[in-house]
């Protein structure tokens, strides 16, 4: 699924995560209120749209992901590709 493309409603997500709204939106950053909004037909902005894709569909843990990480990972991409490619064939294996 490419970044920023439609996601099903997400109100069907937090369903099938057995989630309430509280649970389900604040843990991407969302108040309650914000996401029953969404719920109801309101348009989700592109990040937050990208925050449900990658936490509730791709399983990312946002808590794990920090800046350095993503540097990290930049650089070894830049200086190592090789390496890099490597690493991204045994991580996904692991998924």
């Amino acid at each position: 699924m490419k970044p920023f493309s439609q996601i099903p409603n997400p109100r069907d997500i937090r369903k099938h995560l057995h989630m309430n709204q509280q649970e389900f939106w604040s843990r991407i950053g969302v108040t309650q209120s914000g996401g029953s909004r969404y719920e109801s037909g309101r348009a989700l902005p592109k990040p937050v749209r990208e925050l449900v894709r990658l936490v509730y569909l791709r399983g990312v843990a946002l808590e794990m992901a920090n800046g350095i990480d993503l540097c990290v990972a930049a650089q070894l991409k830049k200086q190592k590709p090789d390496l890099y490619r490597e690493l991204r064939k045994l991580v996904a294996k692991d998924r």
